[in-house]
């Protein structure tokens, strides 16, 4: 099961994107949470572990670039996405510099784009899991190689010589 959460401030636009979510097949599960308010959008993402969070550009309190920066520093594996009817190139740009946004989503969507668009985002989720897993095992194997190392210096790294043999200090 994955969980996309969506944020917009106008309840209208939440229903219709639920809707859309409705009607598109995905081959797994997906859990939608919606809000209309920033602030218990974030409140619940210190509760629960979102695989993609799309949130609105224009809203009143703070603007999804805000939403999404303070979401990063929550959740910063989650995959970040705009929905916005603007189509000014500074506040795309300013999303992905800022919020390290992966898509941007235009209002009005198509649903056939947006459903690709979330399988897309879904793999980049893998694919930055995949990379963190890998870092925590290296990490744990760089220690644990130190560890051995101080226990017993010189058993991990070993001095050869050009014919191939092991070189005693």
């Amino acid at each position: 099961m994955r969980r996309l959460l969506l944020l917009d401030d106008d309840p209208l636009i939440l229903h219709a994107l639920q809707r859309t979510l409705r009607q598109c097949k995905f081959d797994i599960e997906l859990r939608i949470e919606v809000f209309a308010d920033a602030a218990e959008a974030l409140t619940r993402a210190r509760e629960i572990d979102i695989d993609l969070v799309i949130s609105d550009y224009h809203m009143p309190a703070m603007n999804g670039i805000q939403f999404l920066n303070r979401f990063r520093q929550i959740q910063p594996d989650a995959v970040r996405m705009v929905l916005s009817a603007s189509t000014e190139f500074d506040t795309a740009l300013r999303a992905i510099n800022e919020a390290e946004v992966f898509r941007f989503i235009p209002k009005p969507w198509q649903r056939e784009e947006l459903q690709q668009t979330i399988v897309l985002a879904l793999a980049r989720r893998d694919q930055n899991a995949a990379l963190t897993m890998e870092q925590a095992n290296l990490t744990s194997q760089e220690l644990a190689l130190r560890q051995l190392e101080a226990d017993e210096p010189g058993i991990t790294k070993v001095k050869w010589g050009a014919d191939g043999s092991v070189l005693l200090d």
